[in-house]
């Protein structure tokens, strides 16, 4: 065992010899070998450390690489978590009068009482924040054809401004991108721009063909997961060649238990604040410092730069033209008023 970087390592080696077997620590690194699901002679990462992982990676062996990442990779975003004390989202919804703070995103309370969640919407809606180097590390991984699926926790749809489209993606607990009635009878659809539009307007949005309440499609307590959430982890995990997990804390069921479901053998890769759960290789930082550094060992820091800041330029460019229409449309309405009024007198 050595340090590196402030992270503990552990290498794997090739089959020992018959004499080694009778070394104490060799005898260790044998049963932590077997705990992993590696025959003696077998090894997947050279060592566990993020070198080990890189190295992996370029040998062209790893193909099917799974992302699974929670609110921890939007906070550089300005997106706060959930659960950090004193900062996190749930410690912050005193203004909201609540009974609790889970009952934000709880079902039967939305029902009943569907301000609190709309008015964190308007402060939390998508389109306000731009992805983080950890979103746009995982782009680079589809654009070099080693992503096989990132599953989010997150409900920000900032995986989809980074270019990840629909089929990269499962949003285990859902997504602003649709949203529909909640009346089972009903169920009409509506278009991200519609929820928008009554968001921000503080209307609190009805179905404008039953009348009831309509939600965005994100999962609140005491709803069901996607059905394709558990169709796709079947095919995915299995074949599985390395998990990287980053920015949640694994407590939330059933996704934490996704990482239970790839192989004893599949190298685990987290990148986070802090350790949670069974891992192999723990990078213990922020999720954009863990990516850029893992990048610059792949060699793509440079790339993975230059995309950051040309899809900034792009964002950047669509928002001040989208305020310029906006701007020209409020202008022509404050002429049409002013017209009218002068008419009238």
């Amino acid at each position: 065992m050595r340090r590196n970087g402030g992270l503990c390592s552990l290498s794997l080696y090739c089959a020992p010899s018959r004499n080694a077997l009778n070394c104490p620590f060799k005898k260790t690194q044998l049963l932590f070998s077997r705990t992993l699901g590696l025959s003696p002679g077998e090894k997947v990462l050279d060592e566990l450390t993020l070198d080990g992982v890189a190295r992996y990676i370029l040998s062209g062996k790893c193909k099917n690489i799974i992302c699974m990442v929670g609110a921890g990779i939007s906070t550089s975003a300005g997106i706060p978590d959930f659960r950090s004390p004193g900062t996190g989202l749930y410690a912050n919804l005193q203004k909201y009068n609540l009974p609790y703070p889970e009952a934000i995103f709880q079902i039967d309370y939305f029902k009943k009482h569907p301000e609190p969640f709309f008015a964190l919407a308007r402060e939390l809606y998508p389109g306000q924040f731009k992805p983080t180097v950890c979103h746009y590390f995982m782009r680079m991984l589809k654009d070099k054809g080693l992503l096989t699926r990132c599953y989010s926790q997150n409900i920000d749809t900032l995986e989809r401004v980074a270019g990840l489209e629909g089929e990269d993606l499962i949003e285990a607990h859902g997504t602003f991108h649709t949203s529909h009635c909640v009346s089972f009878l009903c169920r009409k659809e509506y278009s991200m721009d519609w929820m928008k539009n009554q968001i921000f307007s503080e209307d609190i949005p009805k179905c404008d063909s039953c009348g009831s309440l309509v939600k965005p499609d994100i999962v609140f307590f005491g709803e069901n997961l996607p059905a394709r959430f558990f169709t796709t982890m079947k095919m995915d995990f299995p074949r599985c060649d390395l998990l990287i997990i980053m920015g949640t804390s694994l407590q939330v069921q059933p996704f934490a238990s996704l990482v239970n479901r790839v192989s004893n053998s599949c190298p685990r890769l987290l990148i986070n604040m802090e350790k949670t759960g069974q891992v192999y290789v723990a990078y213990l930082s922020t999720c954009d410092d863990g990516c850029m550094a893992l990048a610059e060992l792949l060699g793509w820091k440079a790339e993975l730069e230059e995309m950051v800041k040309r899809e900034y330029a792009l964002i950047d460019s669509k928002d001040a033209k989208t305020k310029d229409k906006e701007a020209n449309q409020s202008s022509r309405s404050t002429g049409a008023e002013a017209g009218k009024s002068d008419k009238t007198e």
